[in-house]
């Protein structure tokens, strides 16, 4: 089990190395904005380390649950997470911004329901297909259920609007059903029925529209739904090999929206260069290694699968969220996992990590 304790100890190295970069990046991307806006450049700063306090208690209770005794209320977290969800849409009840509604307001502090739906929904399907390994390819049985659990799901995120998270989820739960051993051409069949109603949404509706048009051609509209993505080019290009120096961004001065949550990837290329980008991705690639690891050693079926949904949704969101600053893919509001100011993505993401340590402690201990 020697490999085993090292996949741990590199998966929290790696992760406390993300946690430090991201308390310096935050504050350096949005101090000079905090100053403007609330008269306190330590403003996103402070509320970023409570959140990062929280996610350690949380993390360290996820690393000592009895997963045993948990899988037991899965179907009722599941159901919980739905109803949360639901009632983030109900007008008054949910906050609204930016033209969507996926908040609660509870003293001040913002609580996102998707974060911790992608946590339920792995957790769940982990549990589900482990009890049903002798019906995998039964309809009825199977494969029905848990189609239909995952599109409540990601139709109740979808709803919200927020396409980036359904589609994320969607993602992830995918790799669970072809890893737990579901035909690939099953899969196949229903990513192609799903595929025309997933173009008539993105089509549908002018925003995502202009979102895709913008990733094609940015400098079609370079001061409309170019502008931040042209932003982010010139952040990273102006880089260089080693970067301006930490604190002496010019495209957060106003010019590169959101760069202290979606965007930051783009603050760390212009401020530490290259050098710093390619350490964020480096890092990342040690933690991918660390939970795979994690992953192939796990103990039984469920922790397998639990494993590798965890593993995949971090490893997911931080590609997707480096081709998004980088203009691989088109424009979603998805966080860099342990990097970007987001309150209730940083404690689902430490959760996540918490939940690595327990299986590999518990699986080390058998």
């Amino acid at each position: 089990m020697e490999s085993l304790e090292k996949a741990r100890q590199i998966l929290l190295v790696s992760t406390m190395i993300l946690l430090a970069i991201g308390i310096v990046m935050i504050y350096s991307a949005s101090a000079i904005y905090a100053f403007d806006r609330m008269k306190d450049s330590a403003y996103f700063l402070k509320r970023h380390m409570a959140y990062l306090v929280l996610g350690g208690v949380l993390s360290f209770l996820a690393s000592r649950v009895n997963l045993r005794h948990l899988r037991k209320h899965a179907k009722t977290i599941l159901i919980a997470s739905f109803a949360l969800l639901a009632l983030v849409l109900i007008p008054h009840v949910g906050h609204a911004a930016g033209g969507a509604r996926r908040w609660f307001k509870i003293f001040g502090l913002s609580f996102q329901p998707s974060e911790f739906l992608k946590l339920a929904i792995i957790f769940y399907m982990a549990d589900f297909l482990d009890r049903r390994r002798e019906s995998l390819g039964d309809w009825k049985r199977t494969l029905g259920p848990a189609f239909f659990t995952l599109g409540v799901a990601a139709g109740l995120v979808f709803k919200q609007p927020d396409l980036g998270t359904a589609v994320t989820i969607a993602m992830v739960i995918f790799i669970l059903f072809f890893a737990a051993g579901i035909r690939w051409t099953t899969l196949a069949g229903v990513v192609l029925a799903a595929l025309p109603v997933l173009l008539y949404t993105v089509v549908s509706k002018p925003y995502q529209r202009r979102r895709l048009l913008a990733f094609f051609h940015p400098w079609d509209d370079p001061r409309g739904v170019g502008f931040q993505i042209i932003q982010s080019f010139l952040a990273l290009g102006s880089g260089g090999l080693f970067g301006v120096g930490l604190g002496q961004s010019q495209q957060k001065l106003f010019y590169l929206p959101e760069s202290h949550t979606d965007f930051i990837f783009s603050i760390i290329g212009e401020e530490l260069g290259f050098v710093g980008t390619s350490s964020v991705v480096l890092l990342f690639l040690l933690f991918l290694f660390a939970g795979m690891v994690i992953v192939f050693r796990a103990r039984d079926f469920f922790s397998q699968l639990l494993s590798l949904g965890l593993v995949c949704l971090i490893g997911l969101e931080a590609a997707i969220n480096i081709g998004v600053s980088t203009g691989a893919l088109p424009t979603k509001g998805l966080s860099l996992p342990f990097i970007s100011y987001g309150g209730t993505a940083l404690l689902a993401n430490m959760v996540a990590v918490g939940l690595l340590v327990n299986i590999s402690r518990e699986t080390a201990e058998e």
